[in-house]
């Protein structure tokens, strides 16, 4: 996922920095248009074109309590924006809901339409399926909020929700659950395709903590999804990504914790590369639940001429047994910066957070891991390149602990095997010409995916079907029947998409 890589590039190499606040997605309020004055130009999911007609339009902005907005309205721009710059697409209309009513409406004008639909919580994507050329937008920017039972250790959150807002209001009550690692990441996203972050090892995926949703389906349904109700839908949207629907709200579980963790990096010279990922190699399976450790290299960090290697790491465990892992941590080698101390929970959640860089390109290749030998480490390091228009960061987000007790087929999410996501990224200036960065970073990463076992679908960019398929492993007839009986047509197809059938 795009914040997840930026988080690992930003903690690792300006560790002795405070970011700047991120932009993050406002809720806007423009207002509904009072009267269409035209057809608009628009695409069906199969890209052919289609006339909405100004009545039709009409009719919809009318039946909203949130905003109807067009192109050249006020807010337009906004509400189209999404993390990558690269993205820059115009929808034909975009809906701003106010509850599941207002979704419900948008779903039924879209599939009334054989229009291309996007959901937008956070816009991380990626590869741009947050947003969309000349289709439609559900921005689901105005369906914000959390609500805290600490009694039933229960979080109620708006399925347009960011993760800080999770994180804040949760922690306030001395609860918290898994929730990324960047807190402008959209809670649905993050969820429905699985859900790593710092507390992953001690309380599992942000979709193993989820008791219930509501989701919006492509028939215009408002369901109720949990073990009791809708089980089969439950467990496909717990891995199945936005298949299935719109979710518009999540109930998750929530854990006690003290407020205060041990946090931060530390960091040693390139030259020890793999004496630091070697040791990280055989350290990180035996890492108590408790540490979240990931490991990580970079070469002319956001274009600074900084390079190095190291460990980001958050331990939530008893403070008293954080100082032996600390000290072996430190022994790998001479570090260079070492920021590590006991840190406000919510504040470290808050530490990879980027701002808004619309004069770079980039470009992201993710995979899982259920071990890492020699040969992985002697391709990172050997194939990573000094480049003076190029920032590169590869590395492993660590998995493990909580994770691999689940069964494959508890939920959609099949990968509980893994010890790690593998990750290279890579940057350039935006005005630079894109082809020989992203060469070479497909060229690099062919020495490393021989290494790698599946994908997270949230960071899915340009896999075929074929491997889209495969990656849901012995889930996808599941999947796929889930897919034939709530979203036929394929009305939700931006997304790690599960086909239909029917």
């Amino acid at each position: 996922m795009f914040s997840r890589r930026r988080f690992l590039a930003s903690s690792l190499l300006a560790a002795t920095a405070n970011l700047p606040a991120s932009r993050g997605f406002s809720a806007i309020l423009a207002p509904s248009p009072v009267g269409i004055d035209r057809d608009l130009d628009a695409v069906t999911g199969a890209g052919k074109p289609v006339t909405l007609k100004r009545a039709a339009v009409q009719e919809l902005g009318e039946s909203l309590r949130g905003n109807l907005i067009l192109p050249g309205g006020a807010g337009y721009d906004q509400a189209r924006w999404v993390w990558n710059a690269q993205m820059n697409r115009h929808p034909a209309l975009i809906v701003q809901p106010r509850g599941a009513v207002d979704v419900r409406n948008a779903v039924q004008f879209a599939r009334e339409a054989d229009l291309l639909l996007a959901v937008k919580c956070g816009g991380h994507s990626p590869s741009g399926k947050s947003t969309c050329e000349r289709g439609m937008l559900l921005d689901l920017s105005l369906l914000r909020g959390v609500r805290v039972d600490p009694e039933a250790r229960l979080a109620r959150v708006g399925g347009g929700s960011l993760l800080g807002d999770l994180d804040h209001e949760s922690m306030a009550h001395g609860l918290v659950t898994t929730a990324g690692t960047v807190s402008h990441t959209g809670v649905g996203g993050l969820t429905l395709g699985g859900g790593f972050g710092r507390l992953a090892r001690r309380y599992g995926l942000a979709l193993d903590n989820v008791r219930g949703v509501e989701i919006v389906t492509a028939s215009g349904e408002i369901l109720r999804a949990d073990a009791e109700q809708n089980p089969e839908l439950f467990w496909g949207v717990r891995g199945g990504g936005g298949n299935y629907g719109v979710v518009t709200g999540f109930d998750f579980n929530l854990h006690p914790m003290q407020r205060q963790v041990i946090g931060g990096n530390i960091l040693f010279p390139l030259s020890q590369a793999r004496q630091v990922l070697s040791f990280y190699a055989e350290y990180e399976g035996t890492a108590p639940d408790e540490l979240y450790l990931s490991a990580a290299m970079a070469s002319n960090s956001d274009f600074s001429g900084v390079s190095g290697v190291g460990f980001i790491l958050c331990y939530s465990g008893r403070p008293e047994k954080a100082e032996a892992i600390l000290k072996t941590l430190r022994s790998v080698g001479k570090p260079l910066i070492d920021t590590v101390k006991p840190l406000d929970y919510v504040a470290l959640q808050r530490s990879g957070d980027s701002d808004e860089k619309r004069a770079i390109g980039s470009y992201t290749k993710t995979g899982f891991v259920k071990k890492i030998p020699p040969a992985l480490i002697e391709a990172m390091v050997g194939g990573l390149e000094e480049h003076p228009e190029r920032s590169t960061l590869v590395g492993f987000q660590h998995c493990g602990g909580a994770i691999s007790r689940v069964a494959a087929d508890a939920t959609a999410f099949p990968h509980r095997g893994i010890h790690a996501t593998s990750l290279l990224t890579v940057d350039w200036p935006g005005n630079a010409d894109p082809a020989p960065h992203i060469k070479w970073l497909l060229d690099y990463w062919g020495r490393i995916v021989p290494h790698t076992d599946g994908f997270y679908t949230n960071d899915a960019t340009e896999e075929t079907q074929k491997q889209l398929d495969e990656n849901y492993m012995a889930n996808l007839p599941r999947l796929v029947k889930l897919k034939n009986r709530y979203d036929p047509t394929n009305l939700f197809r931006l997304n790690a998409n599960v086909k239909p059938t029917v």
